[in-house]
C-alpha cells in the first residue's frame, strides 16, 4: 500500500459519520452510503499558514481549496458582504472592521456602540439591510447591559455605513427584561431578513433556564418585527394576554444559526444543547421547541438539567428537532449551499467545539449523512456563510482568528 493509498483510507475512515453513531432523528432514517473520498498526497492536507496561501484538501466528493482571506482578527463573529467585493466583519471584543478581498484588515470603524464583553457576550452579528444598495443601513446585534453592568441582554441597532465610521446610529429593537448574569451565556443574536419586510432575531435563553418557556420574557425565542421596527399583525402571539407579541417561536436554548431553505422557504436553525443535545430545527410560528423541559444533553455537571423531564418523545407537545447530535459539536452559524457544485442542496453548520465544517445532505427535511470538514485547522468555526461568488466563507473564533475561503469541490 504505497503513501496515497494509506491516505485515501484514512480519509475515507475518519470522514464517513453514520446517523446510529454520532446523531439521531425524531424518526430513524437509515444513512446513505457515503461516496469515495477523493485521492490526494499527504503533503496537501496542511492548512494555509499565511494570508493568501491556498491549499489543497479531500474531502468525500473530491478535493476542496482552503485559502486564508484574513488573519489577527480577535474573536471575529460575523461576516456579510459588501457590493465591491470587501466583507464587513465584526469581533466580539467590540469592534467592526472592513477587510478588503485581497485581505487588508482596516482600523475598527467609528461609530459602534459601547457593547458588553463578557462571557458569551459582546458584538454579535452584522447584516446588511434588504435596500442596503441604496441606503447604506447595516444592522448589528450585541450584548448590552444595564448601565454598563447586568442584568445583559441582546439589543440590535441600525446605522448608515460610512468609509471609516457609522453614521445616525439608533437602537432598533431591546431585549427587555434583560436576564443574564455572570457567567453571561446564551444570547443568540443571529438576524435574518425575508423578502416580506420582516427581520428575524435569535435569542439565547441567557442562561436563565425557564425563560424560554415563559412567554412573558424574550430570552429563548425567535422574534418577527417589520423593518420600522413594529409588530407584525399576524405574529402568532398577538393579542393573547401575557404573551410577547414579537415572539414567532420558543423553547430555544442558543440559537446561532438560522437561514431559509432555498428550496422550501422554511426556517431552519442550529441549537446548542447543554452537554450533548444540540438540534438542529425547523422554526414554525406559534411552536414550542422545549428547551428546558426535553432536551437530549444533560447539564455540564453530567447530571440532568433540574427542569428537564428528558428526551422528545411522540406526542409530548413540543416541536422535535429534524436531527440532534448526542455528543454536542456546538453549533454555531449555518448555511445552505445553492451555487453550481458538488455540495449544492447540501446544509454547512460551524462547530465550536469540534472544530469543523459539517456538510449536510438532506433527503427532503431528512437528515441522511453527514462530512466532518476542516479538522486540520484546528480552530473553531463561529459563522458560515456563501459568498456571491459561489464560495464558502468561514470565520474561526481565536483571539487571532481567521477569515478562510472554501472553493467546494466541482461537479
Amino acid at each position: 500500500m504505497n503513501k496515497y493509498t494509506r491516505l485515501l483510507v484514512s480519509v475515507a475512515i475518519s470522514s464517513a459519520f453514520s446517523l446510529s453513531a454520532q446523531a439521531g432523528t425524531a424518526a430513524a432514517t437509515a444513512p446513505a452510503a457515503a461516496p469515495a473520498a477523493a485521492e490526494l498526497p499527504a503533503a496537501l492536507r496542511v492548512p494555509p499558514s499565511i494570508k493568501s496561501e491556498r491549499q489543497l484538501a479531500g474531502t468525500q466528493l473530491g478535493p476542496i481549496h482552503v485559502t486564508k482571506v484574513a488573519e489577527k482578527l480577535s474573536h471575529p463573529w460575523a461576516l456579510a458582504f459588501l457590493p465591491d467585493g470587501s466583507f464587513l466583519v465584526t469581533e466580539r471584543t467590540g469592534k467592526l472592521r472592513r477587510i478588503t478581498a485581497q485581505g487588508d484588515v482596516s482600523e475598527p470603524i467609528a461609530g459602534v456602540p459601547t457593547v458588553f464583553v463578557g462571557g458569551h457576550g459582546g458584538l454579535l452579528d452584522v447584516a446588511l439591510a434588504p435596500d442596503f444598495k441604496q441606503s447604506q443601513t447595516i444592522f448589528l446585534s450585541y450584548a448590552e447591559g444595564t448601565d454598563g453592568e447586568e442584568p445583559v441582554g441582546l439589543t440590535v441597532g441600525t446605522a448608515k455605513l460610512g468609509e471609516n465610521s457609522l453614521e445616525d446610529f439608533k437602537v432598533f429593537y431591546r431585549q427587555e427584561p434583560k436576564q443574564a448574569v455572570a457567567p453571561y451565556w446564551e444570547y443568540g443574536g443571529r438576524l435574518l431578513f425575508d423578502n416580506k419586510g420582516h427581520i428575524f432575531i435569535s435569542h439565547g435563553d441567557n442562561h436563565a433556564n425557564l425563560a424560554p418557556q415563559q412567554l412573558d420574557k424574550l430570552a429563548g425565542k425567535v422574534v418577527r418585527l417589520n423593518l420600522d421596527g413594529t409588530v407584525p399583525k399576524d405574529n402568532p402571539f398577538v393579542g393573547k394576554p401575557g404573551a410577547r407579541p414579537e415572539i414567532w417561536s420558543y423553547g430555544h436554548r442558543n440559537a446561532e444559526g438560522i437561514g431559509f431553505h432555498p428550496t422550501t422557504g422554511q426556517i431552519w436553525s442550529t441549537d446548542q444543547g447543554p452537554r450533548g443535545g444540540d438540534e438542529l430545527n425547523i422554526v414554525k410560528p406559534g411552536k414550542n421547541y422545549g428547551w428546558p423541559i426535553v432536551s437530549y444533553g444533560v447539564d455540564y455537571t453530567g447530571q440532568q438539567t433540574v427542569e428537564t423531564t428528558g428526551p422528545h418523545r411522540k406526542g409530548d407537545g413540543f416541536e422535535a428537532p429534524a436531527y440532534y447530535w448526542a455528543k454536542s459539536p456546538a453549533l454555531s452559524s449555518l448555511a445552505f449551499a445553492t451555487a453550481d457544485n458538488a455540495w449544492k442542496g447540501n446544509l454547512l453548520l460551524g462547530s465550536l467545539a469540534d472544530k469543523q465544517l459539517i456538510r449536510i445532505v438532506l433527503e427532503g427535511n431528512k437528515v441522511v449523512h453527514e462530512e466532518r470538514l476542516l479538522s486540520f485547522l484546528n480552530q473553531r468555526v463561529r459563522d458560515v456563510k456563501q459568498g456571491p461568488d459561489g464560495n464558502i466563507y468561514v470565520l474561526t473564533d481565536d483571539p487571532s482568528g481567521a477569515l478562510y475561503k472554501i472553493e467546494p469541490p466541482k461537479k
